[in-house]
């Protein structure tokens, strides 16, 4: 059987679900429910610095997109950073690592872009026990509004500093959570190793607005009257977010920096592809927001099936097998040709494909007066509309023309591959069309 239990920058646990920084891992009552539902760590909701602590609004703090079958896909989060104060939290976070010695402890923190207020809380975090620290470098509201979230992550020379600080005041691993609201997240990621960290987590949530009340003409979630921008995440961020951990797995100025991947997981599948793109460990917060703590149980299973059914024995082994795999543009294959097929058994006559092709793509689809459809060779591009709108799986798959055949559309042979391949710069092992 697959054995699940991670070791990521020496801190391991059972396996690589982590509870993201956020309302589930606020207090001791909700992580110890999440540590006996059998989550591998959490990342304590973020810690800010001794006094006042800070004022969240006592009004609606999410707004949410749906699906068609109401099926949640995002939500927007205005809720800032812990509002318990700093004391509460040591001491809980202090409890629960002493209970649940087996789990990963992260605390996330966020503290003004002061050398002092660094060196004042690292000390009191470490005393906990906690195994290591996130720096919350991608909350795009309220605290960033202050200068300290996603005002700090979007500066390179900022991401540096601090965790250099970090590394120069604990013992305790630091991971740096980037923000996504940010040109290339590349840059962000190269200050951070520059820096010392030890790993970075990716991504935060993205800056949006999901919805106008257009009777109260303000955006939603709506404070007397008025709205503000938020936090978006959930499934709709996934792809933004396997993008942006791909872009650093791959980039020869990260040096192969750990990463933990955030944004969407919601099954056993995400989690795989987060760690196929370069994870070390996978967070998740909205998921469990939706679903409650239970959700673990089918993650952990899902995963666990998979590797087995793969011959994986370790989160390890999947960890960066699809890097070599990702590529630029110019470096594709342009000799592969695929055409659509529709298989006339499964097909229901709809008509999506047809209207699809027909108003919105190459026209590559004849449909007869018994509404069989088929496809036109000669004017099919294989660009996969078809079958991303076809709602019955399997219905509609994309075909390879074998080398040497003739390619209707072009009259061109098709051959195997470009007459200049080279190796991939980082596994030579894999073969990319050159530039």
């Amino acid at each position: 059987m697959a054995d699940l239990t991670t070791d990521f920058i020496g801190i391991r646990s059972p396996n690589p679900f982590w509870l993201a920084s956020a309302p589930p891992t606020d207090k001791e009552y909700n992580v110890r429910r999440a540590f006996a539902a059998g989550w591998g760590g959490v990342v304590w909701k973020t810690l800010g610095e001794e006094g006042p602590p800070v004022v969240n609004v006592n009004g609606p703090r999410y707004g949410a997109v749906y699906g068609a079958d109401r099926r949640l896909l995002g939500l927007n989060n205005i809720e800032l950073i812990t509002d318990r104060p700093l004391e509460v939290n040591l001491r809980e976070i202090k409890a629960v690592k002493r209970d649940f010695p087996d789990r990963a402890m992260i605390v996330s923190i966020m503290v003004p872009c002061e050398e002092a207020a660094w060196k004042a809380i690292l000390p009191r975090v470490e005393a906990t026990g906690a195994d290591g620290i996130e720096l919350n470098f991608g909350c795009p509201h309220g605290m960033s509004e202050r200068g300290m979230g996603s005002a700090v992550g979007q500066v390179p020379e900022y991401v540096e500093m601090v965790a250099r600080w970090c590394k120069k005041h604990t013992r305790m691993p630091v991971i740096v959570k980037l923000t996504p609201n940010i040109t290339d997240v590349r840059h962000s990621a190269r200050a951070a190793v520059k820096g010392g960290a030890d790993a970075v987590s990716l991504i935060n949530t993205i800056n949006s607005i999901t919805s106008v009340d257009l009777d109260d003409m303000a955006p939603e979630p709506t404070i007397d009257g008025k709205g503000t921008h938020g936090g978006y995440c959930g499934p709709a961020v996934k792809p933004i977010a396997l993008h942006m951990v791909a872009d650093i797995a791959r980039d020869p100025e990260c040096g192969n920096i750990p990463i933990s991947g955030i944004g969407g997981v919601t099954t056993w599948r995400d989690a795989a592809e987060f760690l196929a793109l370069g994870a070390g460990t996978v967070q998740v917060c909205t998921a469990a927001m939706t679903y409650g703590f239970g959700i673990i149980k089918e993650m952990t299973q899902g995963l666990s099936d998979w590797m087995d059914a793969k011959g994986y024995v370790s989160p390890m082994e999947v960890s960066g097998r699809a890097v070599p795999n990702v590529t630029d543009w110019q470096r594709l294959n342009l000799e592969y040709v695929t055409k659509a097929r529709i298989d006339p058994d499964l097909c229901i006559k709809c008509g999506r494909c047809y209207a699809a092709c027909e108003d919105t793509s190459h026209q590559a689809i004849a449909v007869s007066p018994d509404r069989t459809f088929s496809v036109i060779d000669a004017e099919c591009v294989a660009c996969n509309l078809c079958v991303d709108v076809c709602p019955v799986e399997g219905c509609i798959t994309m075909e390879r023309l074998a080398p040497g055949t003739i390619d209707p559309r072009t009259g061109r042979e098709v051959r195997a591959e470009p007459a200049d391949w080279t190796t991939h710069p980082n596994n030579p092992s894999v073969k990319v069309a050159a530039e």
